[in-house]
């Protein structure tokens, strides 16, 4: 149920009292809403009273920043709660209706990836963390490092936290730490040839990606960073996309 407190909130910063909602089913982590105004407007609401101060502003950059290529589509931000708000925790996004997918659903997917890395990034990482699902994501470019290309981005911000989180959590048997070893020692190997950092969503599996009213992909829940192209690419492949 939304609390009146919040319903105050999003009244204020929308110019518009709210009439009702109604919880929307989908959220992992989060409280998901459809909010009825009274100037008829219908938007989206996810909200979560235990999320760090600085989640929702986040993704209000994430998806700015995604959207700012053109590449696919991407809900519109309408507001989110500031890092320092002492307040309810939230972002307010256009309200997408889901849709039987187009014809050419999977090719315009596949071309609007493709725009989406080619518009590039200007290094490996971003100029502030995020984050993916609930877990924080740093973003800190490598520069105290020989090699401040892709192996050395991923190593330190992406495998190496997991491991440790994994270790940390007692998850990670004897086996799974030397293997990880073994895999860290030969990552610049496997990685591919040098290439420039590509803008990614981040945490593209299929929960991430909808089909909207008009039958065409929409991206929602990015944990954007400049990496490498093929990271979307392998979690959609990851999850059975």
């Amino acid at each position: 149920m939304l609390s009146a407190a919040l319903a105050a909130v999003i009244g204020r910063v929308l110019g518009s009292a709210v009439t009702g909602s109604r919880p929307l089913a989908g959220g992992d982590i989060n409280q998901a809403f459809a909010v009825a105004l009274a100037d008829g407007r219908q938007v989206f609401l996810k909200t979560n009273a235990r999320a760090p101060r600085t989640m929702f502003a986040a993704e209000a950059r994430s998806l700015t920043w995604l959207a700012e290529t053109g590449a696919l589509r991407v809900p519109r931000v309408l507001a989110a709660s500031a890092s320092d708000d002492l307040g309810p925790a939230y972002l307010l996004l256009e309200l997408l209706q889901p849709g039987p997918p187009a014809r050419d659903f999977h090719e315009t997917l596949g071309r609007g990836l493709a725009t989406l890395h080619q518009a590039g990034a200007p290094r490996f990482g971003l100029d502030h963390d995020n984050f993916i699902g609930r877990l924080p994501q740093s973003n800190q470019s490598i520069v105290s490092r020989n090699d401040a290309g892709w192996a050395a981005f991923y190593r330190a911000r992406r495998l190496e936290p997991q491991l440790k989180l994994a270790v940390d959590n007692g998850h990670a048997s004897l086996r799974m730490r030397q293997g990880m070893e073994r895999l860290l020692d030969q990552l610049s190997s496997l990685v591919g040839p040098a290439e420039p950092p590509s803008r990614l969503h981040g945490d593209l599996w299929g929960g991430n990606l909808m089909c909207a009213d008009d039958g065409q992909p929409c991206l929602i829940d990015p944990a954007p960073y400049g990496g490498h192209r093929e990271v979307d690419l392998a979690m959609m492949r990851l999850f059975g996309g």
